[in-house]
């Protein structure tokens, strides 16, 4: 279940994945914020959708925002 810790989403890699981290776990390798969105119901926020991605202040985009899927 995703708590108040931010939502960590790493810089794309080579391939243009992004690994998604929510408390200290990596719920999986994203290739889109659609995936993001995936993840996150899995993990518990199963009302989220891609503008809730986009927007939450409980999601750390690092190496660049929801725009940015290549290196």
């Amino acid at each position: 279940m995703v708590s108040s810790t931010p939502v960590v989403i790493y810089p794309p890699d080579e391939d243009g994945g992004r690994r998604v981290r929510a408390d200290g776990s990596i719920l999986g390798l994203a290739y889109s914020v659609r995936d993001v969105v995936a993840f996150l119901q899995e993990a518990g926020l199963q009302g989220w959708d891609e503008m809730d991605v986009v927007r939450s202040a409980l999601i750390e985009w690092r190496g660049g925002g929801p725009a940015v899927w290549t290196r």
